[in-house]
């Protein structure tokens, strides 16, 4: 019995460099945006810094359609909302495009270890995941709804 339990161990090796520090980056980045998320929407709570949107008018425009509620509420499309991280409904943005922006992070942290490696195919998968992403949360790319 211990010599078969020896052979599973053997043959089901741990997670490789780069599955570790991704996974570490990973658990490190998504408590920090969670927490900073917290600390945010109980700033928007309590309204400091003054939002633009006041909470008590959130909900009469629940119902409105994005682009009725953009123009009652006098907020552009994209990323117009990183100009208005002053107020506090907007500064809960900031957090959420932190925790959209981890997965880049984390290929960023896993590419100097396949450049090391020498292993060109995946150090091209990486960059190109990142291109890929970068130019699609930049609004760059034309695609719908943005």
């Amino acid at each position: 019995m211990e010599g078969k339990a020896e052979a599973t161990q053997t043959a089901t090796p741990g997670a490789s460099p780069e599955q570790k520090r991704y996974g570490a980056v990973l658990d490190v980045a998504m408590k920090v945006g969670l927490l900073v998320l917290l600390i945010t929407f109980v700033l928007y709570l309590i309204g400091a810094p003054k939002p633009h949107v006041p909470v008590g008018d959130v909900s009469a425009n629940w119902s409105l359609k994005v682009d009725k509620y953009l123009e009652v509420t006098q907020i552009e499309k994209g990323w117009s909302w990183a100009k208005n991280l002053g107020k506090s409904d907007f500064l809960t943005f900031a957090p959420i495009a932190f925790l959209a922006s981890v997965t880049v992070i984390c290929y960023l942290t896993i590419l100097p270890i396949f450049i090391k490696r020498k292993d060109f195919i995946y150090t091209g998968l990486v960059l190109a995941e990142v291109l890929v992403l970068v130019l699609a949360a930049s609004g760059v790319l034309p695609s719908g709804g943005h």
